[in-house]
């Protein structure tokens, strides 16, 4: 038997869709699952202990979504708390301990050492979960499972990532309460591929899911989408990194969603990159059923957005943003403020022409959160010691390590870069302003002013009244009122 433990607790609850993908792989496979949902009640170690009380598994896979919450002044760390989860399920059954999950591929090699698990799956689960039961049930040949981190006298080995060519998930949705996830986190999750082939300097997609796109079938993808909404679900967030990449799928998929009426039963929201993006596309997507697209547009300055790696130019942003009016799409505009080069007078040239194009919502996160692996790491890196950097900011001591929550603020914004930001904004509520470090030392941050979700009582308070849809969407109207 396996057994599949959600540890996400975060607040507004997020419906654990690959634990539904996987625990259908392992089904399909011949391998009786049972899923322990830690997010769906009140009291976790007493559910934990009724499992294993109960149940002796041949293998416990724990899925860890997020290592940080990926935000400054904010740097939560959620690996030390995964840790001690990991230490007392060790103390209630003997079976061998799995991890999988986005945040722990960035991770992978460095989370089964910190944690002490037996293995770890870098990428898709899907196949990997059912290799590596096999293995343990016949030859303990575990070189042999894709994306497999295990292991052997002492030594800890890494099998090449599992990124499978072909991409066929289960549509079924019923292994996890997605209804309950719905009512109590507004939205739910579906993918209609992975990986990502851009250049973004600061992105982990590629490092998680693949540097090559893997596209699912338009048709699984509607049957996947029809199967939530049997359930009752009425609003979907799609989780790929951007929908439109490429134009031709997206397209496609919206296609087959108005060929099935889809659109007339459930409202969907979208992260997408700038371009592409025509009037064309824009008009199938709302016939489709999108109401909200969330763009990557991280900047409108030229300079900053050829350092970032963004092919876009900011009269695409503006063209975006005419596009979802004209289709009666709700649209913001994702900026990353802070990156390499970045100067009071860049952010000004942003800020004032994301004021100018009027998108319903701008989300003004300051500062890069540096993966190892990437582009930005390399940057740094070139900069020299980082421990001396004066554009690394942290809430640790000792060397700097990526595995911890690190960023990258340019120095030339000065000893108050929230401020600065929030000065340039003037309290136009469109923007999700970024919020300040009250001292150096601090180590709680004052009241938000950004969208982070983290903990987001505000946000889980009116989806518990009623709102549903995309958080910075939730937000949004309620800065309105």
């Amino acid at each position: 038997m396996l057994t599949l433990i959600n540890t996400n607790r975060m607040v507004p609850p997020i419906g654990p869709i690959a634990l539904d993908y996987i625990a259908a792989s392992a089904r399909k496979g011949g391998i009786d699952v049972e899923i322990v949902d830690l997010c769906l009640t009140d009291d976790p170690l007493k559910m934990l202990q009724e499992h294993f009380a109960a149940h002796s598994p041949q293998l416990v896979g724990i899925s860890f979504r997020n290592t940080d919450d990926c935000f400054w002044p904010g740097a939560q760390w959620f690996v030390p708390d995964f840790a001690e989860t990991i230490r007392g399920i060790r103390n209630m059954t003997d079976a061998p301990i799995v991890i999988g999950g986005v945040g722990f591929s960035i991770f992978a090699r460095r989370i089964v050492e910190y944690t002490g698990a037996d293995f770890g799956i870098r990428g898709d689960g899907e196949q990997a979960i059912v290799s590596l039961v096999n293995e343990l049930q016949q030859t303990k040949r575990f070189e042999h499972v894709d994306g497999l981190i295990w292991r052997c006298n002492g030594e800890i080995y890494s099998n090449r990532p599992s990124w499978p060519a072909l991409l066929s998930l289960p549509t079924n949705r019923d292994q996890v309460d997605n209804l309950t996830y719905f009512e109590k986190g507004g939205q739910c999750g579906l993918e209609t591929k992975r990986g990502c082939d851009r250049g973004c300097i600061y992105c982990a997609d590629p490092l998680t899911k693949g540097p090559t796109i893997r596209l699912r079938e338009p048709s699984e993808v509607a049957d996947e989408a029809q199967s939530l909404i049997a359930q009752g679900v009425e609003v979907l967030h799609l989780c790929d990194s951007e929908f439109n990449i490429p134009r031709k799928h997206a397209y496609a998929v919206c296609e087959e969603f108005e060929r099935r009426s889809i659109g007339k039963s459930l409202n969907w929201y979208t992260y997408m990159a700038v371009v592409p993006f025509d009037a064309e596309l824009a008009k199938v997507m709302r016939k489709a059923g999108c109401i909200g697209i969330n763009f990557t547009g991280d900047s409108a300055c030229p300079l900053m957005l050829k350092t970032y790696g963004q092919p876009h130019l900011k009269d695409d942003l503006a063209l975006a943003v005419r596009l979802c009016r004209e289709n009666g799409i709700k649209v913001m505009i994702d900026l990353l403020l802070g990156g390499p080069g970045e100067t009071p007078e860049t952010i000004s040239q942003t800020v004032d022409f994301i004021k100018q194009i009027d998108p319903d919502c701008a989300g003004a996160a300051l500062g890069i959160r540096v993966y190892p692996g990437t582009q930005m790491a390399n940057l740094v890196a070139i900069e020299g010691p980082p421990e001396t950097n004066p554009n690394i900011h942290r809430r640790y001591s000792g060397p700097v390590d990526l595995f911890r929550p690190t960023f990258y603020i340019s120095q030339a914004l000065g000893p108050q870069p929230a401020r600065l930001i929030k000065d340039l904004i003037a309290g136009d509520k469109r923007f999700f302003e970024p919020t300040e470090q009250t001292a150096p030392e601090a180590t709680e941050c004052g009241q938000a002013t950004d969208h982070n979700y983290n903990d987001n009582m505000e946000l889980a308070e009116a989806i518990k009244k009623g709102e549903r849809g995309a958080y910075w969407d939730i937000l949004r109207k309620l800065r309105a009122n």
